[in-house]
């Protein structure tokens, strides 16, 4: 960290236009779909196939990963004024938030209703899920939640306590055994340090960056270190109850979060580097990976779906790819469908959702997660 109070952070000049990481943000949303994918598909089908191994492979880095990634672009508007940076980091995303609750709660309104009596009992029911749905992170839609929360609590620490002090706070926090707390509570403290190391550390992750590309060997070998220590831990059995996999033991998971968060960092580096279609496929992924987070449930479901209910004999590990892929296919192909028309505010958040104007060159971006701020002109 530079100095002691100012925190490192990219040049915006430079971010918007670094490949790696929309291709290691389309990694990463990949993931999170296979993760949910596959464990729906192998509930749904009574076990497990080869997409399970990889599953459990990505846990330690899955989520971390993505969370460094957001806060690598906090650095943008954090010392802008509060008007800013509300509608750039909490507006934002609460548009979202509140739009695909509603619309993942009408998919599902028979389930929040179904033990409520008569019409007005069903209205009341579904109306106290959504009531709800404001405090409790709901779904899959929690990571959206999030992002929102550490925003602001960032702001308000980052000039009142030094970063060494707030990012220690932040580790403290990863290893408390907070599982029985609250959903959000829980996943704030699981969650935050890597946000705010993607913050503190973003001029520091950028360099590494450039030295994984100028050393290809080197980042290679490193790699497979990290690969063969990852698989190790995580398939290592404790013989613990809350910790059945060596890889969730206080210490050892922020450990494999914070390397395994650098590690997708090298490896989005590298692929960069090669070019090519997969490339070109994981850029595009990350690019849109707000699309792919908000739409990927209701594809994924229905596939799954239809596959056990098929009654046709099919590979777990294949069905559970099968689903993935829709999942991640479907979204992208549905916003570019409606990308234009009066469907086009359920992944673009309209000017009247806007406390400040939006740059043309903002309503011009591919929509993301981890960049919602206004790209500065090529």
């Amino acid at each position: 960290m530079a100095g002691a109070t100012q925190p490192l952070r990219p040049h915006p000049e430079e971010a918007s236009r670094l490949a790696w990481v929309d291709v290691a943000k389309g990694l990463c949303i990949i993931l999170v779909v296979m993760m949910h994918s596959t464990l729906g598909t192998g509930e749904a089908l009574g076990g497990e196939g080869f997409m399970h191994t990889i599953v459990a492979f990505a846990k330690p880095f899955r989520i971390p990963d993505f969370f460094l990634l957001s806060g690598l672009f906090l650095g943008r508007v954090i010392d802008r004024d509060w008007r800013l940076f509300a509608d750039r980091r909490v507006v934002h995303f609460a548009y979202f938030y509140v739009l695909w609750v509603l619309i993942q709660s009408l998919f599902k309104v028979g389930l929040i209703t179904a033990d409520a009596v008569g019409t007005e009992g069903k209205l009341a029911a579904f109306g106290l899920h959504l009531a709800e749905a404001l405090v409790v992170p709901y779904s899959t839609l929690w990571f959206v939640y999030l992002l929102a929360v550490f925003s602001v609590v960032t702001k308000l620490l980052h000039r009142r306590v030094p970063p060494l002090v707030l990012l220690g706070a932040a580790a403290l926090l990863q290893l408390l055994p907070t599982a029985s707390l609250p959903l959000l509570v829980d996943e704030f403290c699981a969650r935050y340090v890597y946000f705010l190391g993607g913050y503190l550390f973003a001029e520091w992750i950028f360099r590494f960056a450039d030295r994984v590309r100028a050393r290809a060997g080197l980042a290679l070998a490193g790699l497979a270190t990290w690969a063969l220590l990852e698989a190790v831990l995580v398939f290592a059995p404790t013989g613990l109850p809350s910790h059945p996999s060596a890889a969730g033991l206080p210490v050892v998971s922020l450990a494999l979060g914070s390397i395994g968060a650098l590690a997708i960092v090298a490896f989005a580096n590298l692929m960069t580097r090669a070019g090519g279609p997969v490339t070109a496929a994981l850029r595009a992924c990350g690019q849109r990976s707000i699309v792919i987070y908000l739409g990927f449930f209701l594809p994924m479901a229905v596939t799954r779906t239809v596959i056990a209910k098929s009654g046709i004999a099919i590979d777990i590990g294949l069905a559970s790819l099968i689903v993935t892929a829709v999942a991640v296919v479907v979204p992208l192909a549905f916003e570019r469908f409606v990308r234009g028309t009066r469907l086009d505010f359920l992944f673009r958040r309209p000017a009247a959702f806007h406390i400040v104007p939006e740059p043309a060159q903002s309503r011009r971006a591919s929509p993301s997660l981890a960049r919602p701020e206004p790209a500065p002109a090529p």
